[in-house]
């Protein structure tokens, strides 16, 4: 494809390239003599399971795979036991070898969804990092000062207010950039989080006398509430292993101005495609489960997706239950037990203060009967049908 052309399809959702001339003049290039671009994105394997937030680098890797370059999953084993203080505001905990390499497999069964296997290249930093002398350690530390390093926001904000900084926390950056230079990355992706990171690779392939890379930073993803970043801890996130009914579920419940955002990030859609339903030319009700369908079907696979959209239709365009329930054995503590505690027991809550949160507010029904007092008990004598929300259905057998 024409360089220009690619260069529209690589800047689609991205917040910044340093630079855009820089990755012309390497297309360019790379058409003239026959090569492709070498893509590095990295990841540290720090917890087991993706959500939709992380794959936006990847889908991302995947519009290069797509126009024709080589692509280097890079997989920090070693900086995973360091643990990337971007954005902390104390020391992480580090990782064992064997929670990294656990995580790390993990990672890349699921990265496979979106990329293609065959034409990616798994590579894990330990590789080169475990060969390093003291010497070479040094060497590579004396290529960068405390003031440089300082000037990162994170580091500055905890230096200031006396939080401590591990010495190791400032070889972090250093070891992601010169993972750029040992694998000869002519471009790397990270999210905006990670510029200052990203920075050093371009600084010291220039110090090692490589073309240096070109910096393409990512957005982060906001969750489902459309507000915070999408994280486990925001209770926001789109897991891509949970069930299909929840991805498709969850897709379904974002707003119409959030789906042009995950269209544009998340999306394999053509670029005019997206610009229709940016301009409000596709109905959003059909552009919405057109990308619930797809994200289902990437993570799920056809068949399950197919199920999860017609059990959605079911449920809120007829109106009706789904055909399959999935019952929930919940152990009496008496002839009554608070409703609140039944929901925990069920899994539809994390904590019976959570579930009285949730009949406060309406989102609570007993046999179709909405319930809205938070310590309403039922008899335990018999099961009842439980709907929490819109979507999660459970029928509680006691015994």
């Amino acid at each position: 494809m024409d360089p220009h052309k690619q260069i529209d399809i690589i800047k689609r959702g991205t917040s910044g390239i340093i630079s855009e001339g820089d990755l012309l003049r390497k297309l360019v290039a790379a058409e003239a003599k026959g090569k492709r671009l070498r893509v590095k994105a990295g990841f540290d394997p720090t917890a087991p399971d993706l959500h939709l937030g992380h794959t936006v680098l990847i889908q991302k890797l995947k519009h290069f795979q797509d126009l024709g370059h080589h692509v280097l999953l890079l997989i920090g084993d070693f900086t995973g036991m360091i643990g990337d203080p971007t954005g902390k505001s104390e020391t992480r905990k580090a990782l064992t070898k064997d929670e990294v390499k656990k995580n790390a497999t993990t990672y890349t069964a699921q990265v496979f969804k979106i990329l293609d296997p065959k034409k990616t290249e798994v590579v894990f930093n330990s590789e080169w990092m475990e060969r390093l002398t003291a010497t070479d350690l040094i060497s590579l530390a004396s290529k960068y000062t405390v003031a440089r390093m300082l000037e990162r926001d994170d580091f500055q904000k905890r230096y200031r207010e006396g939080r401590p900084i591990a010495i190791h926390e400032f070889l972090y950056p250093l070891i992601q950039g010169y993972d750029s230079v040992v694998l000869k990355s002519d471009v790397e992706l990270g999210g905006t989080d990670q510029l200052f990171n990203l920075l050093v690779g371009r600084e010291l392939q220039k110090e090692m006398g490589q073309d240096p890379q070109v910096v393409i930073t990512m957005p982060l993803l906001e969750g489902t509430d459309g507000v915070q970043k999408m994280s486990k801890s925001y209770g926001n996130y789109i897991g891509i292993t949970e069930p299909p009914s929840e991805i498709f579920g969850k897709v379904m419940s974002i707003s119409d101005a959030l789906m042009a955002r995950y269209y544009e990030l998340l999306s394999s859609a053509a670029n005019e495609r997206v610009a229709e339903i940016k301009a409000g030319k596709v109905h959003p009700k059909e552009a919405k489960e057109a990308l619930a369908f797809e994200l289902t079907e990437r993570f799920a696979g056809r068949e399950a997706a197919t199920k999860a959209r017609d059990d959605f239709r079911n449920l809120f365009t007829k109106r009706e239950t789904p055909e399959e329930i999935e019952e929930a054995y919940v152990a009496p503590d008496g002839e009554r037990m608070w409703l609140a505690k039944v929901i925990v027991k069920a899994g539809l809550a994390k904590s019976s203060s959570e579930a009285m949160r949730l009949i406060e507010q309406g989102g609570v029904k007993v046999d179709g009967e909405r319930a809205l007092n938070p310590r309403e008990e039922v008899a335990t004598g018999k099961g009842f049908l439980l709907q929490v929300g819109k979507r999660f259905f459970k029928r509680i057998v006691f015994g």
